[in-house]
């Protein structure tokens, strides 16, 4: 009988905000917006990466990676979120739930990995200008994009191969949008010690050693900044990676939240909210502060405007 009811639960139900029933809809024109805004934002950075010959420099190969991932980390959860607000009953099978959990970890961890290396190449950039060609060139820039992809689909591989064997024997309501890890653990009637810990370890590791790595870096960068004699020189490299700063504080300050701690009790409603910072609104956030905050692709922008300006006139003068 055991066997047998640990054989019956083949989807689970996401119970998204149904706390809130009257702003259901307020919440779904709110989310449906800043998901259509957030792919816009960073397709738009990535074509501009790729049509401008200027940019193809390591700082923006870094960012048309960002942006690219920021497209992905978003989709894995917020098309769920979004029907959650819609219907009632929302429903994805056991197999979809782990791969959505893979999926969205690999990214979450891919993203870490890549703003340590971002932080990496600013500190490089600013700190040793004149060896940076040679520390930084375009081969070692793919490498460490190619590095961080691989490294964050490798990071939540064993936790996911061990989520897999888990048993599932009910409830099947998952109190959350989207298949997290203490969701996914708190419905397995499985002993989940083993690949909590391991999950826990996993994602402790990879966000704090990128973290750690990225202050390291901001703070040699803070030292340099401070040594530059003329005020003008600091506040034009101030202002270059202040939006890289913005955007790990941001995005680390709600996953250290979320993630790095032992596997105690876990305050579903609290959970879902922070969950909105890192996979609805920073990937919006992103593209925001690396082009307003950037002359660089701010004049690649305007450049790309007028050459649709100059064909657009030129295609009506010829009709």
């Amino acid at each position: 009988m055991e066997a047998t009811n640990r054989t019956t639960v083949t989807e689970f139900i996401f119970l998204g905000f149904s706390g809130a029933p009257s702003l259901q809809r307020t919440l779904f024109v709110m989310f449906l917006v800043v998901y259509l805004l957030s792919l816009m934002g960073n397709t738009l950075i990535i074509f501009i990466v790729l049509m401008d010959s200027t940019l193809q420099t390591p700082m923006y190969i870094f960012l048309g990676n960002l942006s690219f991932l920021e497209i992905w980390y978003t989709t894995a959860t917020v098309p769920k979120l979004l029907a959650t607000c819609l219907s009632k009953v929302v429903t994805i099978s056991v197999s979809g739930c782990i791969t959505q959990y893979y999926f969205f970890f690999s990214l979450g961890a891919t993203e870490c990995i890549l703003l340590a290396v971002m932080a990496y190449d600013r500190y490089l950039a600013i700190c040793c200008p004149l060896r940076y060609p040679l520390l930084m060139s375009l081969q070692i820039c793919l490498r460490f994009s190619v590095g961080s992809w691989a490294g964050g689909f490798i990071a939540p591989l064993l936790p996911t191969i061990l989520i897999s064997y888990l048993n599932f024997c009910g409830p099947q309501r998952i109190n959350h949008f989207f298949c997290d890890s203490d969701p996914i653990f708190k419905l397995s009637c499985s002993d989940t010690f083993l690949v909590e810990a391991l999950g826990y370890t996993c994602s402790s590791v990879v966000i704090l050693s990128s973290f750690l790595l990225t202050m390291s870096s901001y703070g040699h960068i803070v030292v340099t900044i401070v040594r530059l004699s003329s005020q003008a020189a600091r506040k034009k490299t101030f202002s270059t990676c202040a939006s890289h700063l913005t955007v790990v504080t941001i995005y680390y300050g709600t996953i250290i939240f979320a993630y790095v701690r032992p596997p105690a009790k876990y305050n579903f409603t609290i959970g879902k909210v922070i969950s909105v910072f890192y996979c609805v609104v920073t990937p919006l956030v992103n593209p925001l502060i690396y082009t307003l905050r950037n002359a660089d692709v701010k004049k690649a922008f305007r450049k790309f405007l007028a050459r649709k300006r100059f064909l657009l006139n030129r295609s009506m003068q010829e009709f």
